[in-house]
């Protein structure tokens, strides 16, 4: 584009910077602090004709928000000046703009097709691995094995539940991932169904204590059972995984004006204040998880979902004296179009 202006205009030489990109465009003659001027010129916003050096600076803006900065050298006047400046200013927005719906469409293909593949490699890992917890199942039952094959039958039968369980959540993953996910909110009475949660994940709560608290017995909430199920599942398997053995993890729900809020708080490792947006990104794993029990980086970013669908928010706070709490708040009543 600095090579037409050039030309159309007939200057000896022209420059432009796009602060978007932090690019320098020239054509002709400039010392060596070319970008240092131009970066000046679009700080400072100094614009002006200096008739010593034949420069002509301008700042290129849409509105009043500065986008970049142009020098011409070459007999042209103020008005031209202003003319070519406000046709660069506009054919960077518009390219801006182009390109940031490009990369935001390229997003969402590229989110499509991997949510795709995830959901259709859950579905084949499925048969087989059904099979192979059905075959150990009927080992275990015909007896008659020594102690290593009843060993091994045991590994087997371990694993492949926790193969199942891998496969379940990567099937969850996919459907929260898509595009067109529609909550079917109902009416759920909160007490019961977090102690079906948690007697769902007994086996990863065995080393700690847990207590429930919940604001008064008949704290009702309107939303997707199956959500909010995924949601405090995910959140109570965490302070299982990550809480000090023989320490309490408290499960909380209570109301707060429009919205209930979840809260489950553990003893363990610090979250550090840096991860505390970061560890609910898919695929993200915070320092605590280097040493600690095995995991994929998708469980929480399920569960934030889970509530951005509703409408509502999580977030986490983390401290050596005052443990970790995950929390999640839901409208009490789905909000119109909480859809993602």
């Amino acid at each position: 584009m600095v090579v037409l202006v050039q030309s159309i205009f007939e200057l000896e030489s022209a420059a432009i910077f796009d602060a978007d990109l932090r690019e320098v465009y020239r054509v002709g003659e400039w010392s060596d602090n070319l970008e240092d001027l131009l970066q000046n010129i679009y700080i400072f916003e100094m614009a002006g004709n200096d008739l010593e050096t034949g420069l002509v600076r301008r700042v290129l803006q849409i509105g009043n928000l500065p986008i970049g900065a142009m020098l011409l050298r070459g007999e042209t006047s103020a008005w031209i000046a202003n003319v070519i400046a406000s046709l660069v200013a506009i054919t960077f927005d518009r390219y801006h703009a182009f390109a940031n719906e490009s990369r935001t469409e390229r997003a969402r293909q590229t989110e499509q097709l991997r949510t795709t593949v995830l959901d259709s490699l859950a579905h084949e890992y499925k048969t087989p691995l059904t099979v192979i917890e059905a075959a150990s199942s009927g080992l275990s039952a015909m007896g008659n094995l020594t102690s290593a094959q009843a060993e091994l039958v045991t590994l087997i039968d371990e694993q492949a539940k926790l193969l199942t369980q891998l496969t379940t959540r990567l099937l969850k993953t996919a459907r929260l991932e898509a595009s067109d996910l529609v909550p079917h909110p109902e009416s759920i009475l909160i007490a019961p169904l977090i102690e079906d949660v948690v007697a769902s994940l007994r086996e990863q709560l065995a080393s700690v204590r847990v207590q429930i608290t919940i604001s008064h017995d008949n704290l009702l909430i309107h939303c997707d059972r199956n959500l909010l199920v995924a949601l405090l599942t995910q959140y109570v398997d965490n302070a299982g995984k990550y809480a000090d053995a023989g320490t309490t993890v408290t499960i909380q729900a209570a109301e707060d004006a429009n919205d209930i809020v979840f809260s489950v708080h553990s003893f363990g490792p610090v979250i550090q204040l840096a991860d505390y947006e970061r560890i609910f990104d898919r695929y993200y794993r915070c320092s605590i998880s280097d040493n600690k029990a095995p995991g994929t980086g998708i469980g929480l970013s399920v569960a934030r979902r889970a509530v951005q669908a509703q409408g509502g928010h999580v977030w986490v706070t983390s401290g050596t004296r005052k443990g970790t709490t995950f929390y999640a708040s839901l409208p009490t009543t789905p909000h119109e179009g909480a859809r993602l």
